[in-house]
């Protein structure tokens, strides 16, 4: 036979998913404000009707007019900078130490050898209860708070990352030495993509733990700061700073776990991973 008789069979035609449409993510993150939102609202009507006392917990439009007060004569601007520092220094010099330390211990056998070992002992104790110790080495300046946020954020990041690097797949090393790639290129071009999930899981854990330990900081011997508001009002009784200085710490904190999942966003734009359903 010839002719058309004999021509291929046309492969078949996979369809392909459809794309998300951002009209359908749009919405999607309205979805997620309903229930912060029905919250906020539930907490105001029970505020007003009386089955929240204003002296223990004040309603969500009283807290917003004090910060709108604090806000505009200045006391939170001041307290918020300070607090701020010593977040970023500590973030700095924990998260500096936990990536070296997390890489070495990671990457050569002589430092997994020396430094894992006690690493996985000290993590083991809780860095908040070193509090009087840390007060006897350290003094209770700026260096117990930069330290208590340093302490904070160096396991997150080391454990994280130490992990992504061993979860490599060796095989994937292996093949880059095949292919002629040197130390410095396998470490950037396998090594370095296939830890950076972890290590940005380990950032995101960090930034919580750090604001954690920013909190407790803040009210040993301090003078500005978010905590050092906090503990001031709590002497006079004034719920509603208290209030406000706690959602001024988990708006900071939502803040942080927000620029670091859009950072690793676009870092890992190659990774694809489940979405919910």
């Amino acid at each position: 036979m010839s002719g058309p008789a004999l021509a291929e069979a046309p492969a078949p035609v996979v369809p392909r998913p459809a794309p998300r449409r951002p009209r359908a993510v749009t919405a999607r993150r309205w979805r997620r404000l309903l229930s912060p939102v029905a919250l906020v609202l539930a907490w105001e009507a029970a505020a007003r009707v009386g089955l929240l006392p204003a002296e223990k917990l004040p309603a969500p439009s009283t807290v917003l007019a004090t910060g709108w007060r604090l806000a505009a004569d200045g006391t939170l601007g001041v307290h918020l900078l300070d607090s701020l520092t010593r977040a970023a220094l500590g973030l700095l010099v924990g998260g500096g130490l936990a990536l070296v330390l997390g890489a070495a211990a990671g990457l050569l056998r002589l430092g997994d050898d020396l430094v894992d070992p006690p690493v996985q002992a000290a993590r083991m104790l809780p860095h908040l209860g070193l509090v009087p110790l840390l007060i006897i080495w350290v003094g209770i300046g700026e260096s117990l708070k930069i330290t208590l946020v340093a302490l904070g954020a160096f396991f997150p990041i080391y454990f994280n990352l130490y992990a992504g690097i061993r979860d490599i797949d060796e095989r994937l090393v292996e093949a880059a030495r095949t292919c002629g790639l040197g130390p410095a290129a396998r470490l950037r071009h396998v090594v370095l993509p296939g830890a950076l999930p972890a290590l940005f899981l380990g950032l995101r854990l960090a930034i919580g733990a750090a604001w954690l330990s920013l909190v407790v900081g803040e009210q040993v011997n301090a003078q500005t700061g978010v905590g050092f508001l906090m503990m001031e009002a709590r002497e006079f009784s004034q719920t509603d700073v208290v209030v406000l200085g706690l959602l001024v710490y988990a708006l900071l904190g939502l803040a942080s776990d927000l620029l670091i999942r859009l950072a690793e966003r676009r870092t890992l734009a190659w990774r694809r991973g489940l979405r919910a359903t």
